[in-house]
């Protein structure tokens, strides 16, 4: 399975970017997105279960964020509202060990390569 992140950006503070993540095969398994800014840990954003039934926020994207799945196409997406320079990264999505999405990186084992996403004030 390999995955491609596209849709960042350059945006204001207050903007919007939809970000997806192809997926080369159909998977069953959880699938999630992280970010990593400048010499900062990788940090968990959002995830969601195949169905779309189980989703989960890192709590500082929580009512900004909205993560889906069209398995049709084999694509995840992260709706991101109201953006703040702090949400500064590299987003990279990620295909779960599991099935339902967890927050912590040892349990994915597929990564993509990432998309940059950089909100000026």
């Amino acid at each position: 399975v390999q995955l491609q992140a596209s849709g960042g950006g350059l945006v204001q503070a207050g903007g919007s970017l939809r970000l997806s993540c192809e997926v080369s095969s159909r998977t069953f398994n959880a699938m999630s997105w992280f970010r990593q800014a400048p010499e900062k840990g990788r940090e968990f954003v959002a995830g969601i279960r195949y169905g779309g039934s189980d989703t989960i926020y890192t709590d500082s994207v929580k009512g900004r964020f909205t993560i889906s799945r069209d398995n049709a196409e084999n694509t995840v997406y992260l709706q991101m509202n109201s953006l703040k320079p702090e949400d500064t990264a590299v987003y990279l999505c990620a295909r779960s060990k599991l099935i339902k999405p967890t927050a912590r990186p040892h349990e994915y084992d597929t990564w993509g390569p990432g998309t940059q996403v950089t909100v000026s004030s």
